[in-house]
Formats: structure tokens, C-alpha cells, sequence
């Protein structure tokens, strides 16, 4: 039989190993950042709005943390600021602004 009921998948990531490499590298340095405080895991949940439980995952590095806990942990930190640098450099996309541009150049001058 065939069932109408509109049923949500989790849908999950493929993930290389470089970028969970970088996501535990990511909770280690938050994890640097709480003990730098001397702050416990359920003071620093309780800042961020978050469960213990949650905060431990994000120290581990989890990818299946929603980026907004991340958010709230590095606020509680004072570490939010970290969050504009992401894909702030951006070389590739440089590189290909500027070969557009040439190319832009190249047609201009005919």
C-alpha cells in the first residue's frame, strides 16, 4: 500500500576527512578557550543556552551540531567574532574573479 504521509528524512552530510579533521580541531580550540576560563561544561552550556550534553558534542567536534549552537557557544566565549572569518580569504575565488576579468579584458579590446 502506498502511504501519502509526508514523512522527513534526517539528511545528513558526506563529510571528507579533512573537514572533520578541522571540526574536531574547531571543538578542541573551544574546549581551550572554556578551560582558559576555568569555566565547567555546565557553565559554560548554561551561558550559551545549550545542554551539557550538546557542548560536549561540540567539544568532540561533532558535524551533526547545528552551526547556531557553535554560534552561541563562541558568544558565550566572547569568541563570536571568530565567526566573520569564516570563508573570509577566499584565494580559488580570487583566482577565478580574475580570470574572468582578464578574459572580460580580452573581449573588450576587440
Amino acid at each position: 500500500m502506498f502511504n501519502m504521509m509526508n514523512k522527513r528524512k534526517k539528511m545528513t552530510a558526506t563529510l571528507f576527512p579533512k573537514v572533520l579533521r578541522y571540526l574536531s580541531i574547531a571543538g578542541e580550540n573551544i574546549r581551550l578557550a572554556r578551560k582558559r576560563r576555568h569555566w565547567t561544561t555546565e557553565n559554560l552550556a548554561e551561558r550559551a543556552g545549550i545542554s551539557r550534553g550538546t557542548l560536549v558534542s561540540i567539544e568532540k567536534g561533532s558535524s551533526s551540531v547545528s552551526i547556531g549552537h557553535y554560534a552561541a557557544v563562541l558568544f558565550a566565549l566572547g569568541l563570536s567574532e571568530d565567526l566573520t572569518r569564516l570563508a573570509g580569504d577566499d584565494p580559488e575565488g580570487r583566482k577565478l574573479q580574475d580570470l574572468d576579468t582578464l578574459a572580460g579584458t580580452k573581449k573588450d579590446r576587440r
